[in-house]
């Protein structure tokens, strides 16, 4: 169904022929379908493709927020069937059931209820976004986390469990203990809930879950306390991790698959903390890997330059930010960008979050010595064209690096700044030779990221003028520019944001930045050099985005330095 309907969309000029190819990509590296690639993208709306749907296969539509679905229906299709074939039952009139759909076109699907329901099928359309939250609507899930909770407190004696390495995720298993469930439905929700992070974190009287959602964490349940040990020894389990080892750090990862066919890794960290272990799960999605350069939240200036970088044949790009800012999807955006077949890119990363097709990834190793400068003295030999550098850590790497970038190289790497100019500053303090920096640096990129408003739930707020001003907006900006915020909704989980995107500071290194560069110049001269080449601040970028409407005076002020 995916390419027919991709040629069907570009026939009707719904689409282009690149935004088929680019969807197409997307799909393949993450997963799914190809419409729901297309919806995330945004190059084509729910809305749209329910009634391209419609009309080329000549059924009805539905809009399922606004319809009662009938509980007759809903007991004669299992929710596994559902999420399998993202369909649901709408209604049942004598031998007939009607069910939404978003693909029409899957006639075995059609069969398949047919003989599960005893029933003749109607078929009817509905998006894929609106047909999953009525499955989540309509079908209760036979374990809570109340009921596991009960189970929990009546035997949380139990510390060892039999797994193998990979688990797939079944909510709907009645046989394994409360304990195995618990986890399966912790991570489930999370997934659910569009979570980047899990924590389970013991305390000396409590025990609680806390999922970090579009950058801010949120606490969700709180266990016995004395199931503390079961549930991370269960983890563990699933990683392959040394249970009865507790007074060291442990990392490892773990893939799991849910009801719907998706696979998602977990990279987990172990603590051993005062009360017991900590666990960070970092939910490694790669159907919400964003590849697309336009959509990172780049100005059309700053695209542009971002580009131009990524176009030299050889030189230093570096991107910058804290942890957690982003800077690992800017960097696979820009290598999914380069990835040709006539292009040979070598990463060397720790640790490989996404696993991209066409590019040699290695997993640093520090173990054994395989270190960010031992495997770039390696890529040297290996005839490439692009090097990405998880991280500058210390002089060997940089000067590695930066001799790379002078042979013909394109170089791409981070550094922890808490802007632009100062990672010229903080290059300078690592022992990297000023005249190393002016010839190899091409372009370095500063980003933030800022919360969305939800747009399902967006109004306007009243804010004095004072305020405006203090924030960086100039007079006549503070006199019409109207804040907008989330007043918190079903959709967004009452929370009023959903979704984050970048800010940017980006700055190209031009002859006026040179010269400062020789002078020794201080970050606070480099930065007002910058600006006066045309640079637009971090604090700057966020505004022009609270401006558009697009995120809250809260993360603008939250997120970004004042400008000096």
């Amino acid at each position: 169904m995916a390419k027919g309907l991709g040629e069907l969309l570009v026939k009707e000029n719904l689409i282009d022929i690149k935004q088929l190819e680019a969807a197409k990509k997307v799909q393949k590296n993450g997963g799914g379908r190809l419409s729901s690639s297309l919806v995330k993208l945004g190059y084509i709306s729910e809305g749209q493709l329910a009634e391209f749907l419609s009309k080329q296969y000549q059924i009805p539509s539905i809009d399922l927020s606004n319809f009662e679905i009938d509980a007759d229906a809903i007991k004669l299709v299992p929710r596994k069937m559902c999420d399998k074939h993202i369909v649901i039952p709408v209604s049942k009139a004598g031998d007939t059931i009607v069910i939404a759909m978003s693909d029409p076109s899957n006639i075995y699907v059609l069969d398949d209820l047919a003989h599960v329901t005893r029933c003749k099928v109607k078929p009817v359309v509905a998006s894929e976004n609106a047909i999953l939250k009525a499955i989540d609507r309509y079908y209760q899930s036979s374990v809570n986390y109340e009921s596991i909770m009960t189970e929990i407190e009546k035997d949380h004696t139990v510390t060892n469990f039999d797994s193998e390495g990979t688990s797939i995720i079944d909510v709907d298993t009645k046989d394994d203990s409360p304990v195995v469930r618990f986890v399966n439905m912790m991570l489930t929700q999370a997934i659910k809930l569009g979570a980047s992070d899990i924590h389970v974190e013991p305390y000396e009287k409590r025990f609680r879950v806390r999922f970090r959602i579009d950058g801010s964490l949120y606490e969700k349940v709180q266990p016995p306390a004395g199931i503390a040990a079961a549930i991370s020894s269960r983890i563990k389990v699933m990683c392959n991790l040394d249970i009865s080892e507790k007074r060291r750090p442990q990392d490892g990862r773990l893939k799991i698959q849910t009801s719907k066919g998706q696979e998602i890794d977990f990279r987990v960290s172990i603590l051993p903390t005062l009360f017991g272990e900590k666990v960070v799960m970092r939910i490694l999605d790669k159907s919400n890997l964003q590849l697309d350069l336009t959509k990172l939240g780049f100005d059309n200036q700053q695209l542009e330059l971002f580009k131009d970088a990524l176009a030299q044949p050889n030189g230093i790009l570096l991107i910058t930010g804290p942890t957690g800012s982003g800077k690992t999807t800017t960097i696979y955006s820009g290598l999914a960008e380069l990835n040709k077949p006539d292009v040979n890119i070598s990463t060397i990363e720790d640790p490989v979050e996404f696993n991209l097709e066409g590019i040699n990834q290695v997993q640093a190793n520090f173990e054994i010595n395989l270190t960010f400068a031992a495997a770039l003295r390696s890529f040297l030999r290996q005839d490439p064209d692009v090097i990405m550098v998880g991280e500058i850590r210390d002089l060997e790497t940089a000067e590695i690096a930066f001799k790379a970038a002078l042979t013909g190289h394109l170089v791409v790497s981070t550094l922890h700044t808490n802007d632009a100019p100062l990672t010229i500053n903080r290059l300078l303090n690592m022992g990297v030779e000023p005249f190393l920096i002016t010839s190899a640096v091409n372009l370095v990129i500063a980003q933030r990221l800022v919360r969305k408003i939800c747009s399902n739930c967006k109004i306007p707020m009243t804010v004095e003028k004072a305020v405006l001003l203090d924030m960086g907006l100039s007079p006549e900006e503070a006199e019409t520019v109207q804040p907008m915020k989330g007043e918190g909704c079903d959709v967004c989980n009452g929370i009023g944001y959903k979704g984050r995107l970048a800010v940017h500071e980006v700055m190209k290194l031009t002859d006026q930045l040179k010269i400062k560069v020789f002078q020794n110049a201080s970050p606070l001269e480099l930065k007002k050099a910058a600006i006066e080449g045309g640079m637009t601040t971090l604090r700057r970028s966020a505004i022009n985005k609270m401006i558009a409407g697009v995120t809250t005076i809260e993360e603008v002020l939250g997120v970004t330095a004042a400008d000096n």
